[in-house]
């Protein structure tokens, strides 16, 4: 179960990656990239789910980001730092069900794995910062 989200996890921050890059975050792109996840997927439901809710409240999700960054902006971020905290927020605010400890640890390890040691730290204290003022 556990790694099964883990890997769930991945996915749907590699296709809020694939949105930025795109510039497109319509109904129609999130059907096409939901269309490469095999719908038996056990984790389809939390994949669909957490795309829908980052979308549909990119506005929130961004500003609650952009006003915990240091002398930094958004537009600035790495674009795979962003997708990851963009899924860690919309973890922390919208899955009740997920504690808000394992979103910032997942987020972290995603970070180590598919970014560098440095981003590894900042979005831990991004994340960090946004979580002391909930």
């Amino acid at each position: 179960e556990i790694m099964r989200r883990k890997k769930a996890r991945e996915i749907t921050m590699q296709l809020i990656f694939e949105m930025n890059i795109q510039n497109d975050y319509s109904n129609e792109i999130i059907s096409r990239l939901l269309l490469k996840i095999p719908e038996n997927n056990d984790q389809f439901s939390y994949i669909k789910n957490a795309i829908q809710k980052f979308v549909e409240n990119m506005d929130r999700v961004d500003s609650i980001i952009g006003s915990n960054l240091t002398d930094w902006r958004l537009d600035r971020i790495a674009k795979v730092d962003l997708a990851i905290l963009r899924l860690a927020v919309t973890e922390i605010i919208f899955f009740d069900d997920i504690p808000v400890g394992a979103s910032i640890n997942e987020a972290v390890e995603m970070t180590k794995k598919f970014s560098t040691e440095e981003s590894g730290a900042f979005v831990n204290g991004v994340l960090g910062s946004i979580v002391e003022k909930m």
